[in-house]
């Protein structure tokens, strides 16, 4: 699964990556403005991709606070909300000033691609109707985790600005740490079953 998705996200920046090294040269564009519209182009598409990505997430902890009964859970499940909405809300005046448009309506479901689909309706009916829904909750959040990860990793390479050079570095200590935290919780809780 994890596989899956990182060859996801990376077939997806690698197509984007040439689709931008073509274009120019066929248009004649100049190195520097290249340059420029790439990492232009990688932002946008990282907007573009971690809205609807922490849209799911922010949707499953929804869930937890009213399905979960333990206080670990439900404590991860806020900070992911506030964490994520607070991100959300940034990224799309980043997008607004930088792209002078709002995101394109198609862009909110891009995330079915490749496998990406973590946080669709169909894992929620499947987290909703889990008998245990604790241990259901960390088996889908660790590789939406580990998505947002690898997302967020990929941008750092690519990006030239600060804000979104921050964001990803953000995204990547903290779900990783929360990532290691609900493995603790998974090895823990499936012994006391």
């Amino acid at each position: 699964m994890k596989k899956e998705i990182t060859y996801g996200v990376v077939g997806l920046f690698i197509g984007i990556i040439i689709g931008l090294i073509v274009s120019p040269m066929t248009l004649g564009t100049r190195p520097m403005s290249f340059a420029g519209s790439m990492n232009s182009t990688v932002d946008k598409h990282f907007i573009e991709q971690m809205i609807p990505h922490h849209e799911g997430a922010i949707a499953m902890a929804e869930l937890a606070l009213q399905r979960s009964k333990r206080p670990e859970i439900l404590s991860l499940a806020t900070n992911i909300i506030e964490a994520q909405q607070k991100e959300i809300v940034q990224m799309n005046q980043w997008y607004s000033n930088w792209f002078s448009s709002s995101i394109p309506v198609h862009s909110m479901g891009g995330m079915v691609m490749s496998g990406m689909s973590m946080g669709s309706e169909k894992e929620l009916e499947i987290l909703r109707n889990s008998k245990d829904f604790d241990l259901e909750f960390i088996r889908q959040m660790i590789p939406h985790h580990e998505m947002a990860v690898v997302m967020a990793e990929m941008l750092e390479t690519s990006s030239n600005r600060k804000e979104m050079l921050n964001l990803a570095k953000q995204i990547t200590i903290s779900q990783s740490q929360e990532i290691e935290t609900m493995r603790g919780w998974y090895t823990s809780w499936s012994v006391i079953k």
